[in-house]
């Protein structure tokens, strides 16, 4: 079962039982901020440079997968450059234009 679903059961079942839904609301609410704040305070991101941080990660997040993808590009086209090379290469050799070069 999701954490929805056993949420909504859970407050359907406190209702049931006479507790307020606007005042379980506002406690599931309130336990939810507390829990998304200790989560961000485990990964060190409870200050105010957080934001600044997270920016500056996706930036250099950005950056490596730039990087990454501009060398891939220039391994495939030196990988091109090499295999038209070797024919080039090998149509010389088979026509016999090698004797132009070294006569």
């Amino acid at each position: 079962m999701t954490g929805d679903g056993v949420l909504a059961r859970l407050m359907a079942q406190a209702e049931g039982r006479g507790v307020d839904l606007i005042t379980l609301r506002a406690l599931v609410e309130e336990a939810s901020q507390a829990g998304a704040s200790r989560a961000l305070g485990a990964l060190g991101l409870d200050d105010a440079r957080a934001r600044r941080d997270m920016d500056e990660l996706r930036e250099l997040l950005s950056a490596w997968r730039d990087a990454k993808r501009s060398a891939r590009q220039a391994v495939v086209s030196w990988v091109a450059r090499l295999f038209c090379a070797a024919v080039l290469i090998g149509l010389a050799v088979k026509l016999r234009l090698t004797d132009l070069v070294t006569g």
